[in-house]
């Protein structure tokens, strides 16, 4: 029997799934906030599908596929599916994460919110929700029948990136030009960037992370690629994320840009930097600590008060 989480609320939901984006996304305006809210949990349902090792592979897929259909249906012929998929995949138990389980369990109201959004950020938000789905059935169908996945060189890997990461990017990109007329001339600076943007974040968690997914089945790091390379690509795509933050705080301080843009992007490229250089100096594992975090949101807020860089790029490390 399908179990709805109490008290349901996207604010909840989003504070079950990720403690980032619980810290980052409500420094957004409205209506930008609720829309990237909503984005974020959809993609969060087919990352759950993703990494669901516990099913088989075709399973995976089928979900991926199943829910990319809902985004495509009208609205009536959605709930209803989403109904019935919800409390199969509860029923299933796909992962291990509460978060994640209270989450699918809540996919009918996820999308009732979904429908609620305006025609425009709805169009957006479903269309690059399904080319990640599409996108992550692609390399699930790639790994074995245990769940193994092993990308092979660093175009895989980039390839993997844009699907899980890249198009976040392209997505947030196009909800903030949404309705903006002061970033319209930006628009360019912003779009060739948003994949990048994504992909740093992307390349700074699989280094960070690769220790423990290789134990789990899980080579996002091609065998035969150096890691050098990868750290150097990371710190490139980083480069990037930082002019695009910037871009978006130099239309703040001269078009009125919101400031909540500004603080949106810039804090994760912050974190990134910080975990980038924990990882380089002590190996795979290293994580910023929570009292490094809360400095960081902070010295983000005096930069932002004083109309100083959003985001710095560190010199390279010595030697």
């Amino acid at each position: 029997m399908l179990t709805q989480p109490p008290d349901l609320d996207l604010d909840l939901l989003l504070e079950r799934t990720s403690r980032t984006f619980a810290l980052s996304i409500p420094l957004l305006p409205e209506p930008t906030r609720n829309e990237v809210t909503v984005a974020y949990l959809l993609f969060r349902i087919a990352d759950t599908f993703e990494d669901a090792a516990v099913w088989p592979r075709e399973r995976r897929v089928t979900a991926l596929s199943d829910f990319a259909r809902l985004l495509e249906l009208d609205a009536d012929e959605a709930l209803r599916g989403a109904e019935d998929l919800a409390r199969r995949w509860s029923e299933e138990v796909p992962s291990e994460h509460q978060g994640y389980l209270d989450l699918l369990a809540a996919t009918p109201f996820v999308l009732r919110r979904f429908f609620a959004l305006s025609t425009a950020a709805r169009a957006r938000i479903g269309h690059h929700t399904v080319r990640t789905a599409e996108g992550m059935a692609r390399f699930v169908r790639r790994s074995d029948e245990q769940g193994h996945l092993e990308l092979v060189d660093e175009e895989d890997l980039v390839d993997y990136c844009y699907v899980v990461a890249g198009i976040v990017g392209e997505l947030l990109t196009d909800l903030f030009l949404l309705g903006r007329r002061q970033l319209a001339a930006d628009g360019e600076v912003l779009s060739s960037r948003a994949a990048r943007f994504g992909e740093a974040l992307q390349l700074v968690n699989i280094l960070k992370d690769s220790d423990v997914d290789a134990r789990e089945g899980r080579r996002f790091l091609p065998a035969g690629l150096d890691r050098g390379v990868v750290f150097r690509r990371a710190r490139r795509d980083l480069e990037a994320a930082a002019e695009y933050v910037l871009c978006l705080q130099k239309a703040q301080l001269e078009r009125g840009v919101d400031r909540g843009l500004v603080a949106f992007t810039a804090l994760p490229v912050r974190l990134a930097w910080a975990t980038l250089q924990r990882v380089e100096r002590d190996g795979p594992g290293s994580k910023v600590s929570r009292s490094d975090v809360y400095a960081i949101v902070a010295e983000l807020e005096q930069a932002l008060d004083a109309g100083t860089p959003a985001v710095v790029v560190p010199a390279p490390a010595a030697g």
